[in-house]
């Protein structure tokens, strides 16, 4: 096999016990070698996404898909549609669907509008950036909430989150959804993910992998709402979370210190160009200074890395205060509009940008709307790898596929195939995206994980174009996954 990164000569390479322990050119198998003919196929170190819900990006393939519309009458006909085409009678419970995006449409969703199309069935509806939920009567008196005629917003809508997974798997065996997901996600060359999911994922990824749903490294999460008890539990971000591997580790503590550009209730230093409308015409702060501070500072003091999200250029600058009063380790979760000087600030504190660029492609028709004056900020990865902040890649899965090769792809084009590159100068280089998809490990060296992915092509072939070399990764080939040693997927 042969290496991009390190060597484009051909190489053997041995895991022991879950590590690389030789390099090197015609190595002699041993009688218990278990050997893997790559067959001179391109070899890189394991793909990470960094941030992944994993119950929901499993729940939401088996959703009612909303992504298409690009109004209300577009859902509700699908919902209509799917309604009438019910079996009778339905025992299946409230009808879940997924990917709706309101900022560009001509008027906002109503409860009403679902209600006239959903008959007797609770109907919850997600949107695509997982920020918003749009009910019907029936769903609001299912979950409890008092009726209304509005969407359920950020911090109520995620409040509801663990109702929902319930009665999504009153329905669904959302473990087997999941243990398809993991095995198509090593079929893609993943070796591990950090799994953002709002449910307790320090009890629930324990009891996956004694179930045998254990094909990848995972570092779950925890939220403010779980905090204590992973504290008091001693879990501090690294640790163990099952005696039997080390696949399983603790990850950070997840804060959101705004919401989201669809919403607009993205924190920005300037107010939204379409602002005449809005309630909070620069988006919202979820915490103020003080409760921020104090928050990170909690987890800090556990040991936890605190992954920050902020999306506005004002929840960044907000995050890095918060960051710079405690000394608290991680990252910026998403960084989508950064204003430039804060970039030197990020790299002093030695915190991390964890991005996803296949946002690029569903965002860029509301940033023009929204923020059309501030577009050169906009998923800065050129700027930040530039001025020395680490970069890992991710895809927010459900939001955007969970695919390294996809985000890698967006990275470097900046656009769909076929598309004009967004602002082609904040750009990554194929090397680039793909070092910042290994979760630090850019080349296969001895002493590293024992992560390895066999391509049937060259990641970082020639290319004299962005769309070219964005193509070559969205459909890089991947022969053969193997995790600590272990194969976790083999097509050769």
């Amino acid at each position: 096999m042969r290496t991009p990164v390190a060597s484009d000569a051909p190489v053997d390479i041995r895991i022991v016990d879950g590590v690389v322990t030789v390099v090197a050119p015609r190595l002699h198998p041993g009688p218990d070698d278990l050997i893997v003919d790559a067959d001179g196929r391109w070899a890189i170190p394991g793909l990470w996404d960094q941030h992944v819900h994993m119950s929901l990006w499993a729940q939401t393939r088996a959703r009612i898909d909303v992504s298409a519309a690009t109004c209300t009458a577009d859902v509700t006909r699908i919902i209509s549609d799917h309604v009438q085409a019910l079996p009778r009678p339905w025992q299946g419970g409230a009808l879940l669907g997924f990917g709706f995006r309101t900022a560009t449409w001509p008027t906002q969703p109503t409860v009403a509008e679902l209600d006239a199309v959903s008959g007797h069935h609770p109907v919850i509806l997600s949107s695509g950036d997982v920020h918003t939920g749009w009910l019907n009567s029936k769903a609001l008196a299912l979950l409890g909430i008092p009726p209304r005629d509005t969407q359920v917003r950020e911090a109520e809508w995620f409040d509801l989150q663990p109702a929902i997974t319930q009665l999504s798997a009153a329905s669904q065996d959302t473990d087997s959804l999941v243990r398809v997901a993991v095995e198509e996600a090593a079929e893609m060359g993943v070796v591990g993910i950090v799994d953002f999911e709002m449910a307790a994922g320090h009890r629930e990824w324990p009891q996956r992998f004694d179930a045998g749903i254990d094909r990848l490294r995972v570092r779950p999460v925890t939220y403010a709402g779980t905090l204590d008890e992973v504290v008091a539990a001693g879990l501090w971000t690294g640790r163990q979370l099952t005696e039997s591997t080390d696949l399983l580790t603790m990850g950070p503590l997840k804060i959101f210190s705004d919401g989201s550009l669809n919403t607009r209730t993205a924190h920005c230093c300037q107010p939204y160009a379409d602002a005449h409308d809005l309630e909070y015409p620069r988006g919202q702060q979820i915490y103020d200074r003080a409760e921020l501070t104090d928050l990170v500072s909690r987890g800090a003091a556990a040991g936890l890395h605190i992954a920050l999200h902020a999306i506005g250029d004002a929840a960044v600058d907000q995050a890095l205060s918060a960051f710079e009063a405690t000394h608290a380790r991680g990252s910026i979760e998403h960084a989508q509009l950064i204003r430039f000087e804060d970039i030197t600030r990020m790299h002093a504190l030695g915190i991390r940008a964890s991005v996803q660029p296949a946002h690029l492609f569903d965002d860029r028709e509301v940033t023009i709307q929204c923020w059309p004056d501030r577009t050169d900020r906009c998923f800065a990865l050129r700027s930040m790898l530039d001025g020395g902040v680490q970069l890992v890649l991710g895809s927010d899965a459900p939001v955007s596929v969970l695919d390294p090769r996809l985000a890698m792809a967006a990275a470097v084009h900046r656009g769909r195939d076929g598309d004009d590159p967004w602002n082609p100068a904040e750009s990554l280089t194929p090397a680039e995206a793909l070092a910042a998809s290994t979760d630090g490990q850019p080349t296969i060296r001895v002493g590293n994980r024992g992560d390895v992915v066999l391509l049937d092509e060259d990641p970082l072939e020639r290319a004299d174009t962005t769309a070219e070399a964005a193509r070559t990764l969205r459909n890089l080939g991947v022969a053969a996954t193997i995790t600590a040693g272990r194969i976790t997927h083999l097509a050769l």
